[in-house]
């Protein structure tokens, strides 16, 4: 099946665009409860082992095969408060139920997976490429929260929605404005505490999963079908000038 469309168009939406709610959909519901209860077991745990250490992405420990690093830290969250697990579930619902129902549950969690990985590795790799970052601990959603934005902006292009609950605009644009700020805040030094890379690892994982860009062969005759198309497109520019072309 394709995820690459627009998705039929309900008057109102579900979700912040509408006076209702999405619903909370079988395989989201799996992901929220999953993230609490090892959100639970690093609250319990904390003063004996950090799980972090250990299931969080730490870019020198994955060379030494600790490669279930990438796929476990977005499980995790920060245990020293719930606002990080909060808002990262708050996401996941507002945006990941209504792609599940388009989609599907299994679609939808491989989806959810593969951004989520790929926001580890671009943590993986940021950690190696800037100097003192190679003991850095990442850990949450938020990854895969911003591959399903992106998805969401591409998938419900047109709908309306609530940015920030108050400001109105398309989908389309507030994708472009949450892919703009984890762009420019991987620029600025620091970061307070955020891993501005792994947002914009699951952003651009998640919009090359969904141009099935993994596929050289389908996207370069993709790219190809469309070049040859736009080159012999023609038309007729004057109806009393039969060979006057343009392209």
């Amino acid at each position: 099946m394709s995820f690459y469309r627009q998705g039929p168009h309900r008057p109102g939406g579900y979700g912040m665009g509408g006076i209702g709610v999405p619903p909370v959909t079988p395989m989201v519901r799996m992901i929220m409860i999953a993230c609490a209860a090892v959100w639970l077991a690093q609250f319990a745990l904390y003063q004996w082992i950090d799980l972090a250490q250990v299931f969080g992405v730490v870019p020198r420990r994955i060379l030494q095969g600790w490669i279930w690093q990438p796929f476990t830290s977005m499980f995790l969250h920060d245990p020293g408060g719930i606002m990080h697990i909060l808002f990262n579930m708050l996401l996941l619902w507002m945006f990941g139920s209504e792609l599940e129902r388009l989609w599907g549950s299994r679609p939808f969690l491989r989806y959810y997976l593969v951004c989520g990985v790929g926001a580890g590795i671009a943590a993986v790799v940021f950690g190696f490429a800037v100097s003192g970052m190679q003991n850095s601990v990442t850990i949450g959603a938020s990854g895969a929260v911003f591959g399903l934005i992106i998805a969401y902006g591409i998938v419900f292009a047109e709908r309306t929605i609530l940015f920030m609950l108050i400001f109105p605009m398309k989908a389309r644009t507030l994708a472009m404005i949450m892919f703009a700020i984890a762009f420019v805040s991987t620029l600025r030094p620091g970061g307070g505490g955020v891993s501005h890379i792994s947002h914009l690892g699951g952003a651009v994982v998640g919009f090359l999963y969904l141009k099935r860009a993994w596929r050289v062969g389908d996207f370069y005759r993709e790219l190809q079908w469309r070049v040859r198309r736009r080159r012999f497109k023609v038309m007729q520019s004057k109806r009393d000038d039969p060979d006057h072309w343009v392209n």
